[in-house]
């Protein structure tokens, strides 16, 4: 699997609320043997993960995907079920350290990102921070090589900590009043969430039950920095209109008026699924699976970080033995995000050596230093080390020196 398969979703006419447009996605048949559910945290949460290093972030729940054949009976996680003492108030949100936290805020401490409940068909995970943790791990352990130019704190402790920041759904303008006012479909099982027409985020479930109570949930989610910027900036979109003309058969009857709307219905879904969806549905990414749940995958996937200016997502999804799509949840990273992520892959490719990797992107020594510090990295570089290969550099004329 390199794609993500929305086989069995139809969109619906789009509805918007000032620069907020939601693309309704529905099922003319929920997914068979998997629901979802909720438990409810609302605070700031520490998960321990098996490699020893812990992520931290402001969690508002949980998603429990249950296959037990049960249904939402009785000992399923009911919509609005509250773990603590409820002490916990709306924060701000960040990935990889807290910041701006209330002393009044405990810290929930959470074992693994996806977790089954011992002896139950039900899996528990983070919606949003199973995928953002994967990202916060690309090469994780930095320098593999012992190379001058950077630091020893880099070579004992490799990119820890990183950080990195995201706003909660409440905080994006015009994001907390849409969910609020937009009309659920019938059948619908997730969206299309678009700012400033540019996609923001997809969001999937198995069934329009489990949507119904997990709607609200989107003014929880995270969403990036480009998200926050065009929410900001961006004025209100158009909104969805189709026009029937009385062409030369003419319209006689409601059957006739009937197949024009579908018709026209049926062409903005095609505009739709081959303009603005295009990005997310056509990327080819790298999938990690996280747990396999009976007859149902969970995998995190990352995208190529190719640069060129398209938008590229990270995610969760859950798919069934035939690779369809019965849950996902995306979050669009911004262009720096993008081009960290690109760099953090030549320099991996490049065994971490600045001067391979300056000719790789066919470029000079003194780039990929900026490139590094651009991206964050900038501490992790041996100063002294570096600074003397840069005045060596431009001794011979900025001609790269290999330094083995």
């Amino acid at each position: 699997m390199t794609r993500i398969d929305l086989t069995g979703l139809d969109v619906r006419p789009a509805q918007v609320w000032g620069g907020v447009r939601i693309v309704p996605l529905v099922r003319d048949r929920p997914v068979p043997g998997l629901r979802l559910h909720r438990e409810v945290y609302e605070g700031w949460g520490a998960v321990e993960l098996p490699d020893r290093t812990a992520y931290t972030s402001y969690i508002p729940h949980g998603f429990v995907a249950d296959w037990s054949g049960t249904g939402s009976g009785a000992e399923s996680a009911a919509y609005g079920t509250r773990l603590g003492d409820g002490a916990g108030t709306r924060a701000g949100t960040h990935s990889g350290a807290p910041w701006g936290a209330p002393e009044c805020v405990p810290v929930r401490r959470i074992h693994r990102m996806a977790k089954r409940r011992q002896g139950e068909r039900r899996l528990r995970f983070l919606p949003l921070h199973l995928a953002l943790e994967g990202y916060l791990a690309l090469h994780f352990g930095g320098p593999s090589v012992v190379w001058d130019e950077w630091s020893r704190e880099a070579l004992r402790h490799g990119l820890s900590p990183r950080a990195e920041a995201a706003y909660a759904g409440w905080a994006v303008p015009g994001l907390a009043e849409a969910p609020r006012v937009f009309e659920l479909h019938p059948g619908q099982c997730g969206l299309l969430l678009y700012v400033a027409d540019a996609l923001a985020a997809a969001f999937v479930v198995p069934h329009p039950e489990d949507y119904r109570l997990l709607h609200p949930t989107l003014v929880e989610d995270l969403y990036g920095e480009l998200v926050h910027q065009y929410a900001y900036y961006g004025g209100p979109v158009p909104e969805f209109t189709a026009r029937i003309r009385d062409g030369a058969g003419g319209i006689r009857n409601l059957a006739d008026l009937r197949a024009a709307a579908r018709e026209q219905e049926r062409a903005w879904a095609v505009a739709h699924d081959g303009l603005m969806a295009r990005d997310l549905l056509e990327t080819s990414y790298a999938f990690e699976r996280a747990y396999r749940a009976g007859p149902f995958d969970l995998y995190r996937f990352l995208p190529p970080f190719e640069r060129g200016g398209r938008e590229q997502h990270i995610g969760e999804v859950i798919t069934d033995r035939k690779g369809r799509t019965a849950y996902l949840k995306t979050f669009r990273l911004s262009e720096k995000q993008i081009r960290k992520g690109y760099l953090l892959h030549r320099l991996a490719d490049c065994d971490w050596h600045l001067g391979r990797t300056a000719e790789a992107l066919g470029t000079s020594y003194a780039e990929v230093v900026l490139r590094v510090r651009a991206a964050g990295l900038g501490a992790l570089l041996d100063a002294h080390r570096v600074e003397e290969r840069l005045r060596a550099d431009r001794g011979k004329n900025g001609k790269i020196r290999e330094a083995e």
